[in-house]
């Protein structure tokens, strides 16, 4: 199973939780936006902005740099690559699983054929 500092993907969880953060990571994807362009699609305040952009600064999701007066960001990909490869590792066990039930039901499908034609 993939290791990793659990802190560390905890806050990159807690970033993802909420929806406008989701939202400014998804205009983020595109390039580097100011705060007020990715505040205005959201109707939020600057301020209310800035604390979601506090957040996913702290995950490391993303890297605000100032220039006189206007915030600009852009995204960091590291962090969602690392929470990426630890869901991998569930998509991965599941889909076994899942083959092993496909396994078991192809055997019990043969089986009653076989019973069938007796």
């Amino acid at each position: 199973m993939v290791q990793y500092r659990a802190p560390a993907l905890d806050r990159v969880f807690h970033a993802l939780a909420h929806p406008a953060r989701r939202a400014m990571l998804g205009r983020l994807a595109r390039g580097e936006r100011n705060l007020s362009e990715l505040a205005a699609p959201l109707r939020m305040s600057f301020p209310a902005a800035s604390k979601h952009v506090r957040v996913l600064e702290r995950a490391r999701l993303v890297r605000r740099r100032v220039v006189g007066r206007t915030h600009y960001c852009r995204i960091e990909a590291k962090p969602l690559g690392q929470a990426n490869a630890w869901l991998e590792e569930y998509r991965k066990f599941w889909e076994s699983s899942f083959e092993r039930l496909d396994d078991l039901l192809e055997e019990l499908k043969s089986a009653e054929t076989t019973r069938a034609k007796r």
